[in-house]
Formats: C-alpha cells, structure tokens, sequence
C-alpha cells in the first residue's frame, strides 16, 4: 500500500487526515498498545524489585541489565530491518515481549518470583527491544510521505505518550488488586498489539540477497559517524538522557521522599507523557518552523533545569508539574531528532540508522538508570538528581559548540 500522499490543501496535512489511513492507524493503535504494556511491564519490574531488596543498586541494575543486551543486539538488529517485512518484524518482539510477561505472572501467582528472575527477565527484555525499535523507527517513513513525516511523527510521539499516561496510571491501580494483575494484563495488550503490527501493510519489496558481513552490519554506525548532523542529533540524547533521567529513583521519591506510594509512582511515571501530549498534539498541528537547531538546543536545556528543580521539590503536586514541564520539553527534542534522522537517511539506510539510534536511546535509557542507581548509593537520591540535570545543562551547551551543524540548522527539510 502506498504512503499517504498530500495535495496543496493544508488540510491534506492534519491529523484528521494521517487516521484515514489503515496502516497508519494500525501502527498508531499498535504502538499505543504495545507501549501502554511495556510501560506497565517496566513500573512493575522496578516496584517489584524495590520492594524485595530495598536496594537503589539492584534498580539500577535492572536499568544495566536491560541495556547490556543491546550492544551484542542492536547492530544486528538494524540489518534484519534493512532486509526483513518490518511490520512482522515488530509484531515477533511484541509478542516475545507479552510472554516474558507471562512468565513474570507466572512466578509471581505461585509465588517463587525473586530478584535473580527479574534481572535474567530484564536481560531478555533488553535483548528484544533493539530489534522492536530498529523495525519500527523504519516502518513509520514507509507509511506517510516525506512531506507528511514531522507532522506524522508528532502525532505517534502524542499518541505514544497517552500510553505513557495510561500505562504507568492504570498499573498503579492494578497494584491494588496484585502484581501478577498487572503482568497478566501488559501480556494480553503485547498479544493483541502484535496482532495489529501483522495487519499493517506497505509497498515492501524483497531487497537484493547480500552476504551478512561487519561491513554490511556496521554500515549505520560509519553512515552517522560521517555526518556531523546526525552525529550531534543522536548523541544529543544519548548524554542528556544519561545524566538527566530520574525514572530509576521514582520509586525511591515515591515510597521514601514524597510518601506516596506505588498509585504516586503511577502518577510521577505519568506526569512526563501529560506534557509530552500536550506538546506533541501541537506540533501534529503545526511543526517548527525555523530555528529548530537552537530549540533542541533549549529544549535539552529545560529539560534538564526541570529535574535539577524535581531533585529538590518536597511537594507532590509540583514534582508532578515539574516532570510534566519536563515530558513537553524532551517531545520537542524527540521530535526535532528524530526528523532530522529520517529525512537525512536514505530507505535503504534506515534500519541501519536507526540501530544506531537505539543504542544511543537504550544508553541513555537503561545507563542511565544504571547510573542513577550508582550515584544515588553514593549521594543520596536527591544528590544523584540533581547533579544529573546540571549534567544535562552542561551537555546543551556543549553540543551548541561542539557540533555547529546541528546548533545552527534552521529548518526541518
């Protein structure tokens, strides 16, 4: 099928009119679904872990063991998105991912779940998730056209972050009912999110049978490596995100600081994707227009000025605020990157470049709350959160020298 076209109408380039497209709507409510799950899957892994050990290394170990995975993974990864159906590709990582989740059930309902078993799961976690997010960074180009792309971008990074909201929400009140609900539950929306990925359809052909070698699979990393724009776009995240995220410590904040236990740790979870919709929704609306270097530049900024002030924040309510303003903040920043990275790609580059991407993603993801661990035993929680956003501070401002590309680019295409 092919990707949506758009016409001289303005508004051939509304949200209204991406949704009357079937796979793009499929792929929307896939990631809606699939996300929700894994958002869930990651609030009850950690709870769970804090709750059996009480430890801020063993949450940070779940972080590193989530993210050593995809450095044998990721490269690998991106190759088979190059060459393989990446709607399929995706729906087989889903679906891996809501039976890891059974497992997890499982063990919990017959009670013998312990912290070896979340931290041998989250290595399989880690070990899947390359492959999910290579194949379906690449697959969203292949159903709108290049024209289409912020705007369309914008409208799943919206809707990906009401799964944000719902998933971390609706697993801190399926707490109350019991964990293994909350497990069971993220199993049947992997199930029936890799059903919808399956229906997604797009003009895939066959590409030519070449040898898998070093060079072919590595050809991602040399094709960033050689473009200061990209480079500086995806490294960008990879160090904000690395010193800034505070999502480890949350249940340290909610159960220790903030006493609020695991429906606050629901919320907090949720307070970032609230103000990621509220800005994603407008820029599905209308994209940036010029400047966007300077703003990712600024938007990386406040992002991290937002966890400096949640580091130090007493109030429930506005630790709430704070993160939420921070949420806004980075959606610009995902926005902005990630055009750039597939408009800057060739199709046939894509899956490559995009398990660049997510390793860098998964660094600044699963490192950071491996980092987050390390630093709050040695400092303290509110240390550990606050010197990572006056890192992320720092970072901005770097990058605005060390890659002029990226700080002085004006406009998106």
């Amino acid at each position: 099928m092919p990707p949506i076209q758009t016409g001289d109408d303005p508004t051939d380039r509304s949200p209204a009119h991406l949704l009357r497209h079937a796979p793009f709507t499929r792929f929307l409510i896939a990631r809606v679904g699939s996300v929700a799950a894994q958002q869930m899957l990651m609030l009850a892994i950690s709870w769970h872990m804090y709750d059996l050990t009480s430890s801020a290394w063993d949450l940070g170990l779940v972080g590193l063991f989530q993210f050593l995975p995809g450095l044998a993974t990721t490269f690998v990864a991106g190759h088979f998105a190059d060459r393989l159906h990446r709607g399929r590709m995706v729906a087989v990582c889903v679906a891996a991912q809501g039976a890891t989740a059974v497992l997890l059930a499982a063990s919990t309902t017959m009670h013998f779940a312990s912290r070896d078993e979340l931290l041998f799961l989250s290595l399989v976690l880690g070990a899947i998730r390359p492959f999910q997010m290579s194949g379906q960074q690449a697959l969203l180009p292949m159903l709108v056209s290049p024209r289409l792309l912020a705007r369309s971008l914008a409208l799943s990074t919206s809707t990906q972050q009401m799964a944000v909201i719902a998933g971390p929400a609706l697993g801190g009140l399926l707490f109350s009912i019991g964990i293994d609900v909350v497990y069971f539950t993220c199993a049947a929306l992997f199930l029936v999110s890799a059903a919808l990925y399956v229906l997604v359809r797009y003009d895939y052909v066959a590409p030519s049978r070449v040898p898998v070698t070093a060079e072919t699979v590595l050809a991602g990393l040399r094709f960033v490596w050689s473009r200061p724009l990209l480079l500086g776009a995806i490294s960008l995240d990879l160090f904000a995100v690395l010193f800034g995220g505070a999502t480890a410590l949350l249940p340290i904040y909610a159960k220790s600081i903030l006493h609020v236990g695991p429906q606050g740790l629901g919320l907090m979870r949720a307070a970032p994707a609230v103000g990621a919709l509220c800005v994603g929704l407008a820029l599905s609306h209308r994209s940036i227009g010029k400047g966007v270097g300077k703003k990712l530049l600024i938007a990386v900024a406040t992002y991290g000025a937002c966890t400096v002030a949640f580091g130090f924040s007493r109030s429930f309510p506005v630790s709430l605020v704070l993160l939420a303003i921070s949420g806004g903040a980075d959606t610009i920043s995902v926005v902005v990157r990630q055009t750039l990275i597939q408009l800057e790609t060739p199709d046939h580059m894509r899956g490559r470049v995009a398990a660049v991407n997510t390793l860098f993603i998964g660094a600044s993801n699963q490192l950071g709350e491996f980092e987050s661990g390390v630093t709050a035993a040695v400092f303290g929680a509110v240390g550990s959160v606050v010197l990572g956003g006056c890192a992320t501070i720092l970072v901005s401002l770097a990058w605005s020298r060390l890659f002029k590309p990226l700080a002085r680019r004006d406009a998106l295409q």
